[in-house]
């Protein structure tokens, strides 16, 4: 079972339609692994599809979604009756779509960017037991990416810039609030510091969706802070 998922006023956005493509994508992937999420997202989609046929359609489209937004947490827990004929994509994903070139099982929703392998993409070394690979560069400065970590190794102490989404995808890692295995979702915000570090057993590989680079904050380590502004498309 996993531990940590998307908030559910991220689960709504996503829901919705109305996060963006980056970030939808780091959540659907989460979804691939998580049933009670994507319980989550049904029971969402149904209510918000009641909501809408009982809106007033000549509401402003902000006061409409703000109203949308209110009614809908405070019917989350009520029982329904009715079952909608909408299903969720994740509820079709399969789990069997593996990459056999690769040891590990590409998600689904990946399988876009890694058609083969995890080996067969264009790693940069950040530190001698941390790699990245970047998926996705975005306008606006949102980046999507892998992170490769060595196992027994960590990624020195760094702090965030903005926000980030991580999904571990294999292996698993620790920090100050907790040990996460695969498929835990975890967000973090601008200011955020920590030091994650791998379990022995395995090397970890997370899929990674930030707003600016992260910055380490060590002596040395802040020598390899000039590599993550370079391939990170983030402008201050």
């Amino acid at each position: 079972m996993l531990n940590y998922h998307p908030k559910i006023e991220l689960l709504t956005d996503y829901a919705s339609g109305s996060l963006s493509l980056a970030h939808s994508l780091c959540v659907a992937t989460h979804l691939e692994h998580c049933k009670e999420c994507r319980a989550q997202i049904k029971k969402l989609e149904q209510v918000g599809g009641f909501l809408f046929d009982e809106i007033d359609q000549t509401e402003q489209p902000s006061t409409t979604m703000n109203t949308l937004k209110e009614d809908l947490f405070k019917r989350l827990n009520q029982p329904k009756n009715e079952a909608s004929h909408s299903e969720v994509a994740a509820d079709k994903l399969s789990y069997n779509n593996a990459v056999t070139e690769s040891k590990y099982s590409i998600p689904k929703s990946l399988q876009q960017f890694i058609s083969e392998g995890y080996d067969a993409l264009n790693w940069v070394r950040v530190s001698p037991s941390f790699q990245t690979a970047i998926l996705s560069n975005e306008e606006n400065g949102t980046q999507v990416a892998l992170t490769r970590i060595k196992a027994g190794n960590h990624i020195p102490e760094h702090a965030h810039t903005g926000d980030e989404f991580t999904l571990v995808l294999e292996g698993s890692f620790s920090d100050e609030e907790g040990v996460y295995k695969k498929g835990d979702f975890i967000q973090l915000g601008e200011h955020n510091t920590h030091k994650p570090v791998v379990t022995r057993d395995a090397e970890c590989i997370c899929l990674t969706v930030v707003d600016a680079p992260i910055q380490f904050t060590g002596v040395f380590t802040r020598l390899f802070n000039p590599i993550l502004r370079k391939i990170h498309p983030y402008t201050a």
